[in-house]
């Protein structure tokens, strides 16, 4: 895959991630502002059936104190009666139609029942109506006119509503003045509120106030508190359909509930998204592990065709120069030629035997038996691998075993093959004459084998990867130093294999050092 289909890639894939977030939020903000539409529409509902119980609460109980004073039993103190007679003729069916309409009103005495010391009296009056057609003929007999009854339409009644609506009229003026926790408890409003808010569906926790204006009245709950998100609604309306009473409602969970209304969606969202993202992750990931795997594999390729070319040159070099009649006869040079194929032949063997023993690791197909061994043997055996390379070199290798103990449970050949490798390693990298240090000691119940040399180190990033399997340090397409990536792999294999841990620790230009944590045994 060439890097710029790898790039848009990885840039449609984040746009379409992008995109199936932004979506999910924008359905979930979208059905939050609904659900608080609808929340709002039904406060505003139940707000207006609470003003209008109230009103009719407070109407109620003042025209039932008035009934014992407008019954049929209780004589009233004055009476008018009204008359109103229309007569109208008709000429063409010799009739005459005569309308009367008789209003009766009676008035009584109330004691006053909006103060709470009762020193005046007002009047209620009540009215009752008398609706009579009667239809008459006229004939004329000798020159008389005269006048039939024929038929007589009568409707009486006590004008109820038209009664109602002036007792309303008249509460209204009367008790527009007082107080209003007089008019209305703090109990009878929670009970109306609670009733209308249940009949919407709307089960929640609430605080409420009656304001006069802008200043907080008697008839509030305890803890409410004037915010921003409150619902009003006036009441107490007078006969202009106006007042300075608002009932003010707060809801101090409201949030909660609007989420609570959707949440299995939002739970279930986040779950799938969540699903979303850990897959695109994964993706990514792969594609660029997989990246890098290639181009792993391709410089261990490269790197290992470079190590076999000069040992297949040199194999080939001396077979021919053991072909040359000259040098076939010479018993001396024909030994040295075939101890040179012999020395590249191990090269090229050993090289092959590192790439299947990894295999091997990774497949846990490697069988390590392990025993008991001194790791300070193991450093001395593996120090004498090495010596001649440093000493030819003008280097050195320098130990200071200070542990106190050195007993660990290894495989004596694997692990001496770490040491050597980590030795290995840090001639490899030092340009100048390798100076490397061994130390030993005991914390807790481990021992640690630090491996400093003062060779060319390395960047952060490369300490990071530098265990990683086929791993080397890019130097363009210079192979100054021979290997294929596999020595330090191999390394970290076998030391986790022991129970132990590895690390390194370097900076360029100054040397690194390479840490082994080994746990001891008893």
């Amino acid at each position: 895959m060439s890097k710029k289909l790898f790039v848009l890639l990885i840039v449609l894939m984040s746009l379409s991630l992008i995109g199936i977030i932004f979506v999910q939020s924008f359905f979930i903000n979208n059905s939050i502002e609904n659900e608080d539409k609808n929340f709002t529409l039904s406060v505003k509902r139940s707000l207006s059936y609470v003003s209008k119980a109230i009103e009719d609460y407070e109407f109620r109980s003042y025209f039932e104190k008035l009934q014992p004073f407008l019954n049929k039993d209780n004589k009233a103190d004055s009476s008018i009666l009204k008359q109103l007679f229309i007569a109208e003729e008709d000429d063409i069916n010799n009739k005459t139609i005569v309308h009367r309409n008789t209003v009766l009103e009676e008035r009584f005495k109330v004691p006053s029942l909006f103060n709470e010391i009762d020193a005046d009296s007002f009047n209620i009056s009540k009215l009752y109506s008398e609706r009579v057609t009667e239809t008459f003929n006229t004939t004329t007999i000798d020159g008389v006119r005269r006048m039939d009854p024929e038929t007589r339409l009568r409707e009486y009644s006590s004008l109820g509503a038209l009664d109602k609506q002036a007792y309303e009229d008249s509460f209204k003026d009367l008790l527009k003045d007082k107080p209003v926790y007089k008019r209305v408890s703090q109990e009878k409003v929670r009970a109306l509120l609670e009733r209308e808010l249940n009949d919407e569906g709307i089960d929640l926790d609430f605080e409420f106030a009656i304001y006069d204006d802008d200043l907080a009245t008697k008839v509030q709950s305890q803890n409410f508190e004037m915010t921003p998100n409150v619902y009003g609604i006036k009441i107490f309306l007078d006969n202009n359909n106006d007042s300075s009473f608002n009932l003010w409602v707060d809801f101090p969970d409201r949030k909660k509930y609007l989420l609570s209304s959707i949440m299995w969606m939002i739970i279930l969202s986040i779950i799938f998204t969540s699903i979303i993202i850990i897959a695109y992750t994964s993706a990514i990931y792969q594609l660029i592990r997989q990246r890098q795997i290639s181009q792993i594999k391709t410089d261990f390729i490269n790197n290992m065709t470079h190590e076999f070319k000069t040992p297949i040159a040199t194999i080939n070099l001396a077979l021919d120069s053991i072909r040359n009649p000259k040098i076939i006869g010479d018993q001396e040079k024909v030994l040295r030629y075939l101890g040179m194929i012999k020395e590249e032949n191990k090269r090229m063997h050993a090289q092959v035997e590192n790439v299947l023993r990894i295999s091997k690791l990774d497949k846990n197909e490697l069988n390590i038996s392990k025993e008991r061994i001194e790791l300070h043997d193991l450093v001395e055996d593996a120090v004498t691998h090495v010596e001649l390379i440093v000493e030819d070199r003008q280097g050195y290798v320098k130990t200071h075993l200070n542990a106190e103990q050195s007993s660990i449970l290894a495989n004596d050949t694997h692990f001496t093959n770490v040491i050597v490798n980590v030795l290995d390693n840090a001639i490899k990298y030092s340009d100048e004459a390798p100076k490397i240090d061994v130390y030993t000691e005991n914390v807790g119940h481990n021992i640690i084998v630090k491996i400093s040399d003062q060779g060319n180190g390395m960047s952060k990033a490369v300490a990071k990867r530098v265990f990683e399997k086929f791993y080397r340090e890019h130097t363009g397409n210079v192979h100054n130093v021979k290997g294929h990536g596999l020595g330090l792999a191999y390394v970290k294999k076998i030391v986790e294999d022991h129970q132990g841990h590895i690390s390194v620790e370097s900076e360029k230009g100054k040397g690194s050092t390479f840490i082994i944590k080994m746990p001891l045994i008893s």
